[in-house]
């Protein structure tokens, strides 16, 4: 029986796909080509609720919300992979909640929280954070498309990964639950912070993403891993607001670190030290001026 909505193609509607006088063909879909698409919209249907219950003063609810829309909103992506649902459809409808679970959403219940307390300025920093992950995402999008890449680009972000960014800049909301004073001074200075986090999001910095760690782990290594992540998610259950605001904390101040390490590997310096190395190993295997090379 036909409906009045257009049929869906998660890779778009082809020629061979349209009867002539007839429009598209009506063809079934996987419901496996479906899961990432629910999972987008559970991500966004988070981060939106994140913001209305910012606007009832449930801010604990608030974050939790932005926190679960940020990991569906991450994970979406691994689950079309696992699950060989991969499509176009599905890329356009992830880049496009990505603004709302890492930029607008943290952006109003941190303004909602704190930020109002600076007035303008705190709406400012609201602002400069949305556009800055909008601007994160969009260089994102195009460093993904692009066909070559830099070696080093499989194992560090240019800049901080939105994700993270929202999980950072949240972190005035986390200290107002450990009771920090939430006044005027405190205002400015998360306006200040806000500010920070966007620039980190648009800047240069060469941030480590784990891309580049292998996919196994050694098998003397499986039960220290698997009671890491045990002690890390019982402290994240029992002392929530204490274990983000660290984990906030050891990540900006793992940053300088990462850097460091990228330019040691890949920056300047290293391509100099590799110059004068190779220039050397040429040196050494020439003859010298006026020898024979015979004897």
């Amino acid at each position: 029986m036909p409906t009045p909505f257009p049929p869906y193609d998660p890779n778009g509607l082809d020629d061979a796909d349209h009867d002539e006088g007839r429009g598209p063909r009506l063809r079934e879909i996987p419901f496996r080509m479906l899961i990432p698409n629910l999972i987008t919209v559970l991500a966004i249907c988070a981060g939106l609720t994140g913001i209305r219950l910012a606007f009832e003063n449930r801010f604990e609810m608030a974050v939790a919300m932005v926190l679960i829309a940020a990991f569906l909103d991450g994970v979406d992506g691994r689950v079309a992979r696992l699950l060989k649902a991969q499509s176009k459809f599905g890329a356009q409808m992830d880049s496009l909640a990505d603004i709302i679970n890492f930029g607008v959403a943290p952006a109003l219940v941190l303004y909602v929280f704190i930020l109002d307390q600076a007035r303008s300025f705190g709406w400012i920093a609201a602002i400069v954070f949305t556009v800055a992950a909008a601007l994160r995402l969009a260089r994102f999008n195009v460093i993904s498309e692009s066909a070559t890449k830099s070696a080093w680009e499989s194992y560090y972000f240019v800049g901080v990964p939105a994700p993270a960014g929202a999980l950072l800049v949240m972190l005035p909301v986390y200290l107002g639950f450990l009771g920090f004073p939430i006044d005027r001074t405190s205002g400015f200075a998360a306006a200040a912070y806000t500010v920070f986090i966007g620039f980190l999001l648009v800047s240069r910095v060469p941030v480590f993403s784990g891309k580049g760690v292998g996919g196994g782990v050694r098998r003397d290594l499986v039960m220290p891993f698997l009671l890491v992540a045990v002690v890390y998610v019982s402290l994240l259950m029992s002392f929530t607001w204490e274990t983000l605001t660290l984990t906030a904390i050891a990540y900006l101040a793992s940053l300088p670190f990462g850097a460091r390490a990228w330019s040691r590997k890949y920056g300047p310096k290293s391509r100099q030290i590799n110059g004068k190395n190779h220039e050397g190993g040429k040196t050494a295997s020439s003859p010298e001026p006026g020898d024979d090379p015979k004897k």
